[in-house]
């Protein structure tokens, strides 16, 4: 990737059901629980929260997202 991904960037991401596709929303540097899922994230290795139009809420490393 050229350029570190940013809060408001389109990007989309392979998941079970498909390419999907979404907004970063945030960079999470901290752990987290989304959905009652544990996001191990920290600022060694953050994580980005990203959100669908549909408004489902995922976290993602940086390499398994791709700008749009």
């Amino acid at each position: 990737m050229t350029k570190a991904l940013k809060p408001g960037d389109a990007v989309r991401w392979n998941s079970p059901g498909g390419e999907a596709h979404g907004e970063v929303v945030k960079t999470l540097t901290q752990p987290t629980r989304i959905k009652g899922h544990a996001v191990a994230a920290s600022k060694d290795n953050p994580e980005l929260l990203v959100e669908t139009p549909q408004g489902k809420r995922a976290a993602h490393k940086p390499a398994a997202l791709t700008r749009e």
